[in-house]
């Protein structure tokens, strides 16, 4: 009877991410998409979004709510949807991801790791390093992510202003709102990108927008790859009007071999790995047991998606 299993399309992770729900929902039936009790018993579907194709065929006539083990729905086939309620882990990594860009920032004012010696040096005791207090900070998108971020910043005293798609007040108190992204860009030492990847947003930092951004700036992007025209990017790297860029995200992951941010003097690159921390599976898979009480008990389900958004 459809109600009593949750069918898991389990992705890259497989049997992992069953045990790990398993772990979290002793006495619910999870079942494998694909399998015969997934297709027949199931009205909810937990998933990643890592396979489409496979993903649509989980989506089977039974499911009522898909509910996302990530914080983003980019790649997720929502012309099938129909009129499911969608639902992801909107903010379980908000904190490791915050830290990770508090740290690419740190880095990059503190020249690190190139201030660390192995031997005997011409200089001790002098260096030109930088600072983060007074610095300014711009966020695009004050989402779980940028607020994060904006909290660790404002601690750190550095001037925080963002750029938000919906309107209404900053969501923490020492945060200025800008007009505009040229207007952020202008005025921002590092400008850390946080914005949900959709149609909208694909190339948001163009070449126009590299040419607006204050000479010297460090570019940090947590959110993902899409978001950057990298070849407008190694452009504006070459000619100094940015001076590093922390890339957690690229497009496409992973990149291919020989591509020029690889190795590039001015970009530190990492393989998407800013979420990760002790915690964040425990929070990603908390807010699906939260939502799957809150749908058997008819209550509104959190981290809703917008479909006509894509986020």
């Amino acid at each position: 009877m459809s109600g009593d299993t949750v069918a898991v399309h389990c992705g890259r992770f497989g049997d992992l991410l069953l045990q790990a729900l398993g772990g979290a929902l002793p006495g619910v039936h999870l079942a494998a998409t694909g399998s015969t009790e997934a297709a027949t018993g199931a009205d909810v579907l937990v998933t990643l979004v890592d396979d489409a194709p496979a993903l649509a065929a989980a989506l089977t006539p039974g499911i009522r709510w898909v509910h996302i083990l990530g914080a983003g729905a980019d790649g997720f086939p929502f012309e099938l949807l129909g009129d499911r309620a969608l639902t992801c882990s909107r903010g379980a990594g908000g904190p490791a991801i915050a830290e990770f860009v508090l740290a690419a920032m740190l880095a990059f004012e503190k020249q690190l790791p190139q201030s660390w010696i192995t031997g005997p040096v011409d200089r001790w005791n002098t260096a030109q390093l930088g600072g983060l207090e007074g610095r300014t900070l711009g966020i695009i998108g004050l989402g779980a992510i940028g607020t994060e971020v904006a909290r660790r910043a404002l601690a750190f005293s550095m001037e925080v202003i963002g750029v938000r798609r919906r309107p209404g007040p900053a969501p923490v108190d020492g945060v200025a709102l800008c007009p505009d992204l040229p207007t952020l860009l202008g005025r921002s030492d590092h400008v850390v990108v946080a914005a949900p990847a959709t149609p909208a947003t694909r190339h948001l930092l163009d070449g126009a927008a590299f040419a607006a951004v204050k000479p010297g700036v460090h570019l940090v992007n947590v959110a993902r790859g899409s978001l950057v025209d990298q070849d407008a990017l190694i452009r504006a790297l070459d000619d100094g009007r940015v001076a590093m860029a922390s890339l957690d995200v690229v497009d496409p992951e992973p990149l291919p071999d020989g591509h020029p941010l690889y190795g590039h003097r001015s970009v530190r690159l990492s393989p998407h790995i800013s979420w990760s921390s002790p915690r964040t599976a425990v929070r990603t898979i908390t807010c699906f047991t939260e939502n799957l009480a809150r749908f058997r008990d008819g209550r509104q389900l959190l981290g809703t998606v917008d479909k006509e958004a894509g986020y």
